[in-house]
């Protein structure tokens, strides 16, 4: 019988559950919500979810192993789930307790190394060895790859791009303790929150803030084309905050290509626009250019945690 594997994308607020085959294609799929409020919490749910995907979804093929992308930072070659973000901190052996409750090898991976991982079996990977990708969604992050390899870090927490000052003048605080980030100025959440800070100085502006969930960035570039002020000041901060990002990591790692996925940049509309600000000089090796992932956005995450439990059987067996 042809295997293939449990794969599990863990987001902030909800769980994608899928079986992917061995050469990566989705077979079966369902979304769970999910808040993830503490690590414990979040492997409650995520095992409630894998159960009822498991019994009512049900396996196209006999499962060989489980992938698991979840937020935060993760050493997988131990299994460990260090934490969610530094705040909220309970190591925790997350591979093992999968693998012993559902009799299946479990590998863990931080969910933007994951995409990675996607990136480099079906998407630019094909065709270079050093590449950025970058996740613009809620928040920001990113990993460099040199000559084939990730960049993981002496603590598993390199690619923690969002943290990265691009405006020194500016007075939005950023959850590391810095100003002027650039995932509070260019992530999803970043620009909902500026419009809601900047909104009382634009009373004429098209946005309505609703009273639950977050202003859409489809909205926010909505408003940019009809010429709302205050979309042009929110989206053009965010426009050069991403490129100033994306330049200066082209200077540390030297890619040929800079490949972005994430919520904000789905659709063309935000890449297009971010072409025009990215100097040819700083960019003129990156001859593969900036572009949005060819993998679909829905699954990049999917297919990659996928990807992590095949490498690691893979290297079991050599």
């Amino acid at each position: 019988m042809e295997k293939s594997v449990l794969a599990i994308d863990l987001g902030g607020t909800k769980i994608l559950i899928g079986e992917v085959s061995l050469g990566g294609e989705v077979l079966g799929s369902k979304v769970y919500e999910s808040e993830v409020v503490s690590q414990e919490q979040a492997f409650e749910t995520l095992t409630a979810a894998l159960e009822d995907y498991i019994k009512e979804v049900g396996l196209q093929r006999e499962a060989a192993a489980i992938g698991i992308g979840v937020v935060g930072r993760v050493n997988s070659s131990e299994g460990i789930w260090f934490e969610i973000d530094p705040s909220r901190s309970r190591p925790m052996e997350l591979a093992r307790r999968i693998g012993e409750r559902f009799a299946l090898p479990c590998t863990i991976g931080n969910d933007v190394y994951c995409a990675t991982l996607a990136e480099q079996e079906w998407g630019c990977g094909t065709y270079s060895d050093n590449f950025i990708y970058m996740n613009i969604g809620t928040g920001i992050a990113a990993r460099s790859v040199v000559n084939g390899k990730p960049i993981i870090g002496g603590h598993f927490n390199a690619g923690e791009v969002g943290h990265h000052v691009v405006d020194n003048n500016s007075d939005v605080e950023c959850v590391c303790g810095r100003k002027g980030c650039v995932e509070p100025l260019a992530s999803g959440l970043g620009m909902h929150n500026r419009i809601v800070a900047l909104k009382p100085a634009y009373p004429d502006s098209v946005i309505v803030i609703p009273n639950e969930g977050r202003v859409d960035v489809a909205e926010i570039f909505a408003g940019y084309d009809q010429g709302d002020r205050l979309c042009i000041e929110v989206v053009d901060t965010a426009l050069q905050a991403v490129a100033d990002t994306i330049m200066n990591m082209v200077r540390f790692s030297d890619p040929d290509t800079v490949v972005l996925g994430g919520g904000v940049v789905s659709g063309s509309w935000f890449v297009d626009k971010l072409q025009s600000r990215l100097q040819a000089k700083t960019m003129r090796f990156v001859v593969n250019g900036v572009k949005k992932s060819t993998i679909d956005e829905a699954f990049i995450g999917l297919k990659g945690a996928s990807r992590l439990a095949i490498r690691s059987m893979t290297m079991q067996e050599a």
